[in-house]
This record gives C-alpha cells, sequence and structure tokens, in this order.
C-alpha cells in the first residue's frame, strides 16, 4: 500500500461518523459549490459529485435543496473558506480548513485550542511544505477494468496513486487534476462515491501513548468546532 493510503486509513475523522456532522460539512460544501459554480449539477462538477455523496449518506433531499439555496440567497450571511496552520506538542504540524460564516469567531477557537492544548497557531502557509495537496475519489470498481490497467490509464490525467479499500477504489491525484480526473471517470462510467481534498503528510512523526493522548485531545477539539471541515497532522 502507498503512503496516502495508510495514512488516510489512520486518520479518518471521527466526524464522519456522526451523521448530524457528516450532513452539516456536506450542506457547507454543497453551498460553497453552487456559489463558485452554479446551482445547475449539468454545468458544475463539484455539485454534481457532491449530490451523489449526499445520496451514498443517505441526506435528505430538502438538506441538499436547502444547501443550493443557500448559495443564491442574498439574505443569508456567505461562507468563506479559511485555513489555519499551526504545530501542537511535540512539534505535530497540524493543518485545519474550516468554512466559516464568521472568520473573527474560527480564529479565534482555533487559537483557544492551540493555545489551551499546549500548541501555537501559525501564518498562513507555514506549513504547506510538510504535506502534499491532493484530490482523493472513491469509486466503484468496473467490470473488465484492473487496478493495473486503471492506473496506467489515468497517469496522463494526474493520478499518482490507485489502491483497493474494502471493495472500493481510492484514487490519488494533483491537487490541480480534479477536474480532468472526474471527467474521466464520468465519460467512461465509473460511479464516483466521493471526491474531496486531502492533505498528505511527507513524513510522520511517532509519540509514545501518552504524547498521542494528548494530541488526540486537541484534534477531538478541532473536530467538534461546527466551522471546521477537515483537520489534517503528521502524527504517526
Amino acid at each position: 500500500m502507498g503512503r496516502a493510503f495508510e495514512y488516510r486509513k489512520a486518520t479518518k475523522l471521527k466526524r464522519w461518523g456522526n451523521m448530524a456532522r457528516v450532513f452539516t460539512k456536506l450542506g457547507k460544501q454543497i453551498t460553497i459549490a453552487t456559489r463558485d459554480g452554479g446551482p445547475d449539477p449539468d454545468s458544475n462538477p463539484r455539485l454534481r459529485v457532491l449530490i451523489q455523496q449526499a445520496k451514498k449518506e443517505n441526506m435528505p433531499k430538502e438538506n441538499v435543496e436547502r444547501a443550493i439555496k443557500k448559495a443564491t440567497d442574498k439574505d443569508v450571511t456567505d461562507y468563506k473558506e479559511m485555513v489555519y496552520e499551526g504545530y501542537g506538542p511535540y512539534g505535530i504540524a497540524i493543518v485545519v480548513e474550516t468554512a466559516t460564516d464568521n472568520p473573527t469567531r474560527t480564529v479565534a477557537n482555533v487559537r483557544s485550542y492551540f493555545n489551551k492544548h499546549g500548541g501555537s497557531l501559525g501564518t498562513t502557509g507555514s506549513l504547506e511544505f510538510l504535506f502534499d495537496h491532493k484530490c482523493v475519489f472513491k469509486i466503484s470498481p468496473k467490470d473488465g477494468v484492473s487496478l493495473e490497467d486503471l492506473e496506467l490509464e489515468l497517469i496522463d490525467y494526474g493520478v499518482d496513486e490507485v489502491e483497493e479499500d474494502e471493495g472500493d477504489i481510492i484514487l490519488y491525484g494533483e491537487f490541480k487534476s480534479y477536474s480532468e480526473i472526474q471527467s474521466y471517470l464520468e465519460e467512461n462510467g465509473f460511479e464516483i462515491h466521493s471526491a474531496e481534498f486531502e492533505r498528505i503528510p511527507h513524513d510522520m512523526k511517532s509519540l509514545n501513548d501518552e504524547q498521542r493522548a494528548q494530541i488526540e485531545k486537541l484534534l477531538e477539539k478541532f473536530e467538534e468546532d461546527d466551522d471546521v471541515q477537515n483537520v489534517f497532522h503528521n502524527m504517526e
């Protein structure tokens, strides 16, 4: 298995195990995708995939429609995507992605979580060199198409790793290649379960059980915050 796959298996966020938080996260992503690309899924590839993902998560149709409408409602405060970077205890690098209607509140919360758990909030871009920013597609296998053949075919579209996970196929590609990969999958009849962006650390830091527990308390605070969309770190 490749580095990206092993990292992803080890760091699935607890928030995805809570249906209400799944719906909150997806709802914000749908609103942002609609704002950026319009409300028609046929002409908005990102929105199209998110609607498919919402169906897989059994998100009620009215929730999806409400999230789309929110993007075009001038009376509703807009979401802003903000990324915060900092270090937890023992030099663990942490990147926190948020979608918020109140950046002042969100940055104050993020800073307080770092401070109360022995870490510190850094400047934007200060940790970029520690992570690869990837797009990650989860798709169904297709009869007659092997992993090897699929990987060879998709290299030209920006995919650099293909793995199998519990009957599904996980594709990792360059951040900028999202649209090309999605177009290929749709045009060739692959069923897309999800399409996300992740930050894969170049190197992992090993901690003992007591140190890990301290970091995990900090990560849980981030994950419990409704403004937080994703949390990435380099703890092994």
